[in-house]
């Protein structure tokens, strides 16, 4: 019988439920090879050897149930990938509220938005140590970053990984990635990606751009969606790194970022009646052969929470070899394949190639040949 990877949850909302969803889905499926899944298997683990042993958020419907019914409470609006949950022992602990919640969130209908528990913040450390957790994936909303920086300090005291999926820079920040390499611990971030969504496919056709020959000149990215991460993100004093976060992954595959000017992503608005499907519109504008012009114009729609548990299963699985193999500080490929902002941008092709490497090689490093490079980050 296979170890469990023991991973703790902090923030039960939309993107949670589909990995917690999704683990159960790959579970029932595990005598076939089903499609959905970068890796089927990692080192000898199966999406279904991941257990949920704690979990964390701040909303009363949550708090105090059962996970199997916490990840299913409102405002998650996610499509339903499996209904018949098995009954799980984990119950959801009162985490600190700190800048987790943004007040003109209370304008809102209660089925839509966050509803404030009004309970005492348990002791996150005392939890993360008796559940035996290895990992937690931190799906704090965009903005939060007090809250994020306390559930890495909360890593850091009790040595587990922190796999940070969202956009406050703790793995590209070298003063918080060189704490977790001298306390010995992985870490995997920041701002996840999805499997297939706006930003690796802006990142793709940009690259695909610059390989072609065709000179990019101006681009934008808009994103509308109903879920809570986008009625949060009207607040737009919370979006300043998740911006420089997404524009950073496509200006990254350019070898002459473009001005400021000239580039426009983020999130656009939001539709209560969308839910969790997301739409993205891309505009890009380029010059090729003797400088004719040519237009490109995307439209993508997508169910945004399962998108990104196409990439977290992965990261999970990933991180527990590397905790194995005595690996510590930030785990470069994995991060630049699975995260916008990692510390190292990468080309799709060279992070997955580097995955490849660790994963079936008996001794090998996690890309040694940019070890120097580990805190680089192009400024945007």
């Amino acid at each position: 019988m296979r170890e469990k990877i023991r991973v703790a949850i902090a923030g039960v909302g939309n993107c949670a439920s589909s990995l917690i969803q999704g683990i159960e889905y790959y579970r029932q499926s595990e005598d076939v090879n089903p499609l959905g899944l970068m890796h089927w298997e990692m080192g000898g683990y199966l999406p279904g050897d991941i257990e949920i042993v704690a979990a964390f958020d701040i909303d009363k419907r949550k708090v105090g149930r059962p996970l199997h019914e916490a990840i299913f409470a409102p405002p998650n609006c996610t499509k339903v990938i499996w209904d018949d949950m098995p009954p799980s022992q984990v119950i959801v602990q009162m985490g600190p509220i700190l800048d987790g919640f943004s007040e003109h969130m209370k304008d809102y209908p209660e089925h839509k938005t966050f509803v404030l528990a009004d309970e005492k913040p348990c002791d996150v450390v005392k939890v993360l140590r008796e559940s035996g957790a290895e990992i937690l994936m931190n799906y704090m909303p965009v903005g939060s970053e007090k809250a994020a920086r306390f559930y890495a300090e909360c890593c850091l005291e009790t040595g587990v990984s922190l796999i940070n999926c969202m956009p406050v820079f703790i793995a590209s920040d070298p003063n918080w990635a060189k704490r977790f390499e001298k306390r010995g611990i992985p870490i995997i971030g920041d701002d996840v990606k999805s499997q297939l969504g706006a930003t690796v496919l802006h990142r793709t056709l940009t690259k695909l751009f610059e390989d072609r020959g065709v000179k990019l000149e101006r681009t934008y990215q808009l994103n509308v969606g109903g879920n809570t991460d986008f009625l949060n993100m009207l607040n737009r004093n919370r979006l300043k790194s998740k911006k420089i976060s997404k524009t950073e992954a496509v200006q990254s595959q350019l070898d002459i970022p473009l001005e400021e000017e000239n580039i426009h992503i983020g999130p656009s608005d939001y539709v209560p009646w969308q839910n969790d499907n997301k739409v993205c519109f891309i505009r890009m504008e380029g010059v090729g052969f003797a400088g004719v012009p040519l237009t490109l114009e995307l439209r993508l729609s997508v169910e945004d929470s399962p998108n990104s548990g196409g990439v977290t299963i992965d990261a999970i699985r990933y991180c527990k070899i590397a905790r194995e193999r005595g690996e510590k500080g930030v785990l470069i490929p994995i991060s630049a394949y699975t995260m916008k902002h990692p510390p190292v941008q990468m080309d799709e092709k060279e992070a997955r190639r580097l995955i490849e490497e660790f994963l079936f090689e008996e001794e090998v490093g996690i890309g040694e040949e940019i070890e120097e490079e580990v805190f680089v980050t192009r400024v945007v």
